[in-house]
């Protein structure tokens, strides 16, 4: 049951063949049991899950049906403000925050009928590292390996059963990374698409706040219940929300699939190359066209992202740094003292490197309806507890090279699970597409795992050698 989907408990809910209560304490039984291990949660709200699961049950006896998601236990990346919820942002100095209201996208869970479970780790700041005072997650498929930054905890969580979906969040690949890393399904929406109201900011000019999850259809029908207009937060869209799954199960005929070569495949893991390149054969396969594509060396591009990122987090941190700065761990500590050299001249060259990328990626997105690349460069590396707490570490361009330019431009994407290496670590895709075309990009994600069915290989959590 732990590794069911959404759509699948949700037909077992609604028939009333399993009641929300019933779902909900198998689950904190099974986070009792594992996350001690494998450290994801940093607030597990047992009492509250339950009475909400209860009036889940209660709503759902009396006719009163919510949709797909209501009765389901879900869980949100620890950044997201929960009412009478300490809400850490995984910094010391928010260590005693409860916040006395939901960000949006936990109020519009709610209103879903969702069941809460709690509170998941992540990076100090949502950025590179961990403050010391706080747990690091442990990705599932192997204890020494990288769990993707920042959204850890919920690449974590998900793909170990421990709930039935979570939301991330995502300024520079922390979606992409640690759906990637865990072997989940990570959507990043357009930017705008959805409220960051009530959300711990990294770089406000590029987070994005998304859902991850085991299949493709679960991460839409999440973005779905979170998506939209928000007058608390005037940066959001005031489009309408379309049904994100009412393109599953159409053919892939007449879409267009874009594929450079060059940048999804060159200088990176030979294994996550060749599974690239089956991926696009099986999209191929499924009656999608072909096109390819030429996109320019974007390295270049990547390196004004620090520049971006960490003067805006300065921004988002002020009330604490640099008064509280002793508080902050090495690594975040670090990542505001470089944005606290920046000037408005390095600034500004950055954004005008920002503005030049995103042109390449619209000329390149104009003749296709999606571009396939991979989601990082390689399975999730080994990692310590030594690095992840320790200092700032600059990190290469290729290490964000199919991330950092949609987070520049706000271009929704898709990661999915597309096989493993020798070492049975996992491998990702991503599908890249134009500003609000989310359902698009699950009709072609479904498409694809119909076939592939990687997402539906789940980590072995009692094989001792993966997370001793």
């Amino acid at each position: 049951m732990h590794f069911s989907t959404i759509v699948e408990v949700a037909k077992l809910i609604q028939s009333k063949q399993i009641s929300p209560v019933e779902l909900t304490q198998m689950q904190l039984e099974r986070i009792r049991k594992w996350d001690p291990k494998l450290k994801s949660y940093a607030t597990l709200m047992s009492e509250q899950a339950i009475d909400m699961a209860k009036q889940a049950e209660a709503e759902i006896m009396s006719g009163h049906y919510r949709g797909l998601l209501h009765g389901v236990p879900i869980a949100v990346k620890d950044l997201c403000n929960t009412c009478g919820v300490r809400t850490m942002g995984g910094t010391q100095t928010k260590a005693d925050h409860v916040p006395n209201y939901n960000a949006t996208v936990v109020q519009k869970l709610a209103d879903a009928g969702t069941v809460l479970l709690g509170k998941l780790n992540l990076t100090e700041g949502a950025m590179g590292g961990y403050n010391p005072v706080f747990p690091i997650p442990v990705n599932p498929w192997h204890s020494g390996r990288w769990t993707g930054s920042s959204s850890s905890g919920s690449g974590v969580a998900t793909a170990s059963g421990l709930c039935f979906g979570s939301l991330g969040s995502d300024t520079g690949g922390s979606i992409r990374f640690p759906a990637a890393a865990c072997g989940v399904v990570g959507l990043k929406p357009t930017w705008g698409r959805v409220s960051r109201y009530g959300v711990l900011a990294l770089a406000e000019s590029m987070d994005h706040i998304g859902p991850m999850a085991r299949s493709v259809a679960d991460a839409g029908l999440m973005l779905q219940a979170i998506a939209g207009p928000d007058s608390n937060d005037p940066t959001t869209l005031p489009y309408p929300v379309p049904d994100m799954l009412a393109k599953l199960g159409q053919d892939l005929a007449g879409i267009r699939i874009g594929f450079d070569p060059s940048y999804a495949t060159s200088d990176i893991d030979q294994e996550l190359a060749v599974a690239i390149g089956n991926s696009v054969d099986v999209l191929v396969e499924l009656g999608a066209e072909l096109v390819e594509v030429k996109l320019p060396n974007i390295d270049s591009f990547v390196l004004a992202w620090p520049v971006l990122c960490t003067a805006e987090a300065v921004l988002a941190h002020q009330a604490t740094y640099p008064l509280h700065r002793k508080v902050y761990g090495p690594w975040f500590r670090g990542w505001l003292d470089k944005g606290a050299d920046v000037t408005g001249a390095d600034y500004a060259k950055a954004n005008q490197l920002r503005a030049i990328c995103n042109g390449h990626f619209l000329h390149a997105m104009s003749e296709i309806d999606i571009l396939i690349c991979p989601s990082m460069s390689g399975p999730p590396h080994p990692v310590t507890a030594e690095t992840l707490y320790g200092p700032m570490t600059d990190r290469p361009p290729k290490f964000q090279r199919f991330t950092v330019p949609f987070n520049y431009n706000g271009m929704p994407t898709l990661s999915v699970p597309c096989g493993f290496t020798r070492d049975n670590l996992p491998l990702s895709v991503q599908l890249v597409g134009k500003h609000l075309s989310e359902p698009l990009l699950c009709q072609v994600g479904h498409a694809y795992e119909q076939v592939a069915t990687w997402h539906q290989h789940h980590p072995d959590l009692d094989d001792a050698s993966a997370i001793s």
